[in-house]
């Protein structure tokens, strides 16, 4: 940790200043109130608020290499105390030193004022040691609170990173059994689904490292993922979006979408032979993106037990982003499901 009047150009203005105007009162008194000798005044103020502040900034140095954490309280004082003797001792010689040249050999001034400069040496040592004990316990706050922020922002990039982590693969085998199957059944369509995989995969792993993506860098990956979805199933699957114009520019976390989709793909066309609509609406209010996601499902067929892997991902990968536990809200309306994400903006979108 670098010296506080060094390395903090504000405080060292701030310490000067408040030492400049010390001296200016102190020159003031001396001549106006008490009536004494203009060099005298400027002797005495030079020594005790330039020369004194000159070197007792050094006690920065006794305090931080000597703490109650490494010393004993005991130790601590006697080495404060043969700190402050031997920094008082050189203050007061080099404070002779000053003033000799200036006063005559039978002026006793010096030696009478002896007592209380020594007494005054040891007073400022004491008011220099818990101000710099202050700054001392501010600046190592200030380093804590950076570390706790740095550890909580890396343990949340590995969170969201697990979370990440957790639909690729997920989504990706489901994908390869299905080509696997229509490699006998359907070769051209096994091809034209491994080439939409392959660009899905690439824009995933592309954004892998960036958490949030444009709303229409997002949507035209899910759109991509539907077309992926739609050689396998044909008809039944059907995709409706209604968006605002305004929400494209919207920041969204990346992937945050898919398993929303592949949701309603597992529930709602995968049980049934009808045709099935996913509708999708996205309205800008303020600084919130609001999405919802709608899709028929067969009650009799379908029996849902709480949420999957996805919407469980999302639940936890969205309260890590916006420390926020209602942003996804699922509604089930016994013949459609309904899920509504709401992705909050630094700024409303316009």
């Amino acid at each position: 940790m670098k010296h506080p009047l060094t390395n903090n150009y504000r405080l060292l203005l701030f310490y000067a200043l408040f030492w400049g105007v010390i001296s200016i009162i102190n020159i003031a008194l001396n001549v106006g109130w008490y009536h004494q000798p203009l060099t005298y005044s400027l002797l005495d103020t030079g020594t005790n608020y330039i020369l004194y502040p000159l070197l007792g900034s050094s006690i920065w140095y006794s305090i931080r290499y000597n703490s109650l954490e490494v010393v004993t309280i005991g130790r601590l004082l006697l080495f404060h105390f043969i700190a402050a003797s031997i920094l008082c001792a050189i203050w007061v010689y080099i404070s002779f030193v000053i003033y000799r040249p200036f006063i005559s050999e039978d002026d006793n001034r010096l030696v009478n004022d002896l007592p209380f400069k020594i007494f005054l040496g040891y007073l400022m040592y004491v008011i220099y040691l818990v101000f710099f004990y202050a700054v001392n316990y501010y600046q190592s706050l200030k380093e804590k609170i950076k570390k706790e922020v740095e550890y909580k922002t890396l343990l949340r990039e590995a969170e969201l990173q697990a979370l990440k982590s957790q639909i690729n693969p997920h989504f990706l085998f489901n994908s390869l059994n299905s080509i696997s199957s229509l490699t006998v059944s359907n070769p051209e369509m096994a091809q034209e689904m491994v080439i939409n995989l392959s660009t899905f995969m690439r824009y995933s792993l592309m954004h892998n490292e960036k958490e949030m993506v444009p709303f229409s860098k997002e949507l035209e990956n899910i759109k991509l993922y539907l077309g992926i979805e739609k050689v396998r199933f044909g008809k039944k699957l059907n995709a409706e979006f209604e968006i605002d114009s305004h929400c494209f520019e919207a920041e969204i976390p990346n992937m945050i979408l898919q398993p929303l989709f592949e949701n309603a793909i597992k529930y709602g066309v995968y049980e049934t032979t009808n045709q099935v609509t996913i509708n999708t609406t996205c309205v800008c209010e303020g600084n919130l993106l609001k999405i919802r996601i709608i899709n028929d499902y067969d009650a009799d067929t379908v029996k849902r037990k709480g949420e999957g892997i996805g919407l469980r991902n999302i639940r936890q990968r969205m309260e890590i982003l916006y420390n926020q536990p209602d942003l996804l809200k699922i509604i089930n309306h016994k013949t459609s499901f309904e899920v509504q994400l709401i992705i909050p903006q630094k700024q409303a979108v316009s």
